[in-house]
Formats: C-alpha cells, structure tokens, sequence
C-alpha cells in the first residue's frame, strides 16, 4: 500500500495560490496606483466646494471622475470651504490636510481680492500654506485667481503677481487661472454671475487635469 502525504497532496493547489499572490504582488509593485487609491485634496473656497450645486456636480467629486475616466483609482476630498479667504485657510491647513495625502489643489485669493485686502496679506498667507506643506512633504499644484478689473490697474498688476511668482519660488505646477473659460461666461456660471454652474466645473476640470495627473506623476504617485 502507497502511502502520500497530506502535505505533498495539496502542493499544487498551494502552488498555484503562491502564483497569484505573486502576480499581485508583482504587479502592485509595477503600478503604484493599484496599491492603494490616490489621495488627493481639494483645499480651497466657494469656486472649489461646489456652492448651489449638487453633491456630484462640484469640482471634487468631477475631477474624481475625470481621473477614474483615465484610468487612475483617486479619491478627491471636498476640503474647501465657501467663504474661506487665505488666512482661513492658513489657519486650518494642518487639519484639514491629512498626512497621507498625494496632493493638495490649493486655490484661495478670491475672497481676500473681492474684500478689496492688500494682496501682499494673501500673498503672505499663500507663501506660509505652500511652505507648510513642503515641510509636510506634501505635494501641492498651486490655482491662480485674478483680480476685478474695477479694482484699479494697480491693484489688479499686484494681485495677479502673486500666483506665478509664488509658484516659481516654491517650484509647483500652477493652475494659471482657475475660471479661465468661465469667468464672465453666463452660460458657465449661476444666476449669481460669479460660481460655477455644473457646466463650469466641467470646464475647470478638463483645463487642470493635466497639471494635476503630471503633478501626480512628478510625486511618484502614478507612472508615466
């Protein structure tokens, strides 16, 4: 009479548990993005929390979905605040940024520009949110806003000054001008003539998707 052990009987069904853990591995190892969704979010004002619209029409949840569409597996979390101005912001930066996030889409100015507030104060206040989140280690694309041209020549030439120059110092990818395409567009905005409606958010989706899927990229989150 034969005899087989227990072990040996069940190696190729062991064996073949053993490839596929492999395989995942493997491929986990090739593809960062399938280890884990990517965290990315969105810390802004009204423009970015998505004010009078539905909880899928604003600017998060859409450039969740933007991603999704290209093939990334991302959550977007809503972290702006209607109202919010940059000291707002500065102020609750540290909690509401959690440490495991793979990028920050910083977008305030706003607030402070339509409250007619000296633009180095938001200029300031910017500078200290993006060197935060350098020590942090957090990656960060940085979206421009311009001023009113009723603000006067002057005011508009130091304001507008501010994202470009604090992108270069900080060396972030910069989102030029965030209502591009929408500002002043009745058909991208609500009846209030200044936010985004659902058509607007699509909008400012497709023109920063570039910027943040090469930023993701550049942070080692995704590959190329």
């Amino acid at each position: 009479m034969s005899f087989k052990p227990q072990h040996l009987s069940n190696w190729p069904r062991m064996s073949a548990f053993l490839a596929f853990f492999i395989l995942v591995a493997t491929l986990i190892m090739a593809d960062p993005a399938l280890a884990k969704p990517l965290k990315v979010v969105a810390f802004g004002d009204s423009l970015m929390a998505g004010y009078q619209l539905g909880p899928r029409e604003g600017f998060a949840p859409r450039m969740q979905a933007a991603l999704e569409k290209e093939g990334y597996e991302a959550e977007v979390v809503n972290a702006a605040v209607s109202g919010d101005t940059t000291s707002g912001g500065k102020a609750r930066l540290d909690w509401s940024v959690p440490d495991d996030a793979d990028l920050v889409l910083l977008e305030l100015g706003a607030n402070d520009m339509l409250r007619g507030q000296p633009p180095e104060t938001a200029r300031a206040n910017l500078d200290a949110m993006l060197s935060r989140l350098s020590e942090r280690g957090v990656a960060t694309v940085l979206f421009g806003m311009k001023a009113a041209p009723q603000l006067g020549s002057d005011y508009v030439k130091a304001f507008d000054s501010i994202y470009p120059a604090l992108a270069e110092k900080h060396d972030v990818p910069l989102v030029p001008f965030f209502l591009d395409g929408v500002a002043a567009n009745r058909a991208m905005l609500l009846d209030d003539g200044m936010h985004p409606n659902p058509k607007g958010v699509e909008s400012m989706v497709r023109n920063a998707l570039p910027t943040v899927i090469e930023a993701l990229r550049d942070r080692g989150a995704i590959e190329g």
